[in-house]
């Protein structure tokens, strides 16, 4: 089994060598990452600048640099630069979580969704803490899950989302699969003043504690519980469908 790792924290991050050293056990894996961390850019292409490989040496193997998104690094080893289209793609191990609606947001989640529009089964898998410098049982997990999906074969334009929660081993509850969860922040924009006085502004904000849906990956992450979603790419709201319908949509043309 061939199999590519990337995520948006960058090639030489404590979670990519962790999960490539896990995965190595499966078959032959090739690293393609972001040169620097790319968190939050969502799936941003590369449209207007040359894309470039750089050779970086990793424990046991090389891997390769890249100056795109993590999205642009998936194109990247499907297209074949850097040997034959892998069988699996799994992006991560992401230091922090993405649950819920923060999925739009992330680059490793993106990865992820790169494989699928292009026909490969994936996984992103992401630690539950931002501080996290222990991926190893994330990587275990990440390394089991893989068998399980080449076993069993994902749904044509599915992937896997994973949250791993960030407690020892002994406290982690067993698996759950879950639904996207609903997360909102609170005081997301925060105004600051530089020191000549002008106005800027800060991503910020509280996230509200979402706990108490049922069945939701941020549930499940709550009771120490290993979450993994199926995420699909159609993002049409198929009950609204018929709805629409039946709203008077003949366009004359003009605003009236």
């Amino acid at each position: 089994m061939r199999i590519l790792v990337t995520n948006d924290d960058g090639i030489h991050a404590l979670g990519l060598l962790a999960l490539r050293a896990a995965l190595l056990r499966l078959g032959e894996v090739v690293a393609i990452a972001p040169d620097r961390p790319r968190s939050a850019c969502g799936h941003a292409v590369t449209l207007h600048k040359p894309l470039r490989l750089t050779p970086v040496e990793l424990p046991g193997g090389t891997g390769y640099a890249s100056n795109g998104t993590p999205s642009d690094c998936v194109a990247l080893g499907v297209g074949e630069q850097v040997g034959p289209a892998p069988d699996l793609v799994v992006a991560g191990i992401n230091a922090g979580p993405n649950l819920g609606w923060d999925l739009t947001y992330s680059g490793t989640v993106a990865a992820a969704m790169e494989a699928a529009i292009c026909g490969l089964p994936s996984i992103a898998i992401s630690v539950t803490s931002y501080t996290a410098t222990d991926f190893a049982q994330a990587a275990e997990f990440a390394a089991y899950l893989s068998q399980v999906v080449i076993q069993h074969g994902l749904p044509q334009d599915t992937f896997l989302n994973v949250n791993v929660p960030a407690v020892p081993a002994s406290e982690i509850k067993g698996v759950a699969v879950t639904h996207q969860g609903r997360l909102i922040y609170e005081n997301r924009i925060e105004r600051r003043t530089d020191p000549r006085g002008g106005d800027y502004y800060w991503f910020s904000g509280d996230r509200v504690d979402h706990r108490g849906q049922p069945g939701s990956d941020i549930e499940a992450v709550a009771k120490n519980r290993i979450s993994v979603t199926p995420v699909h790419l159609d993002l049409t709201d198929h009950t609204m469908l018929a709805r629409l319908r039946v709203w008077d949509l003949t366009w004359p043309g003009k605003i009236t």
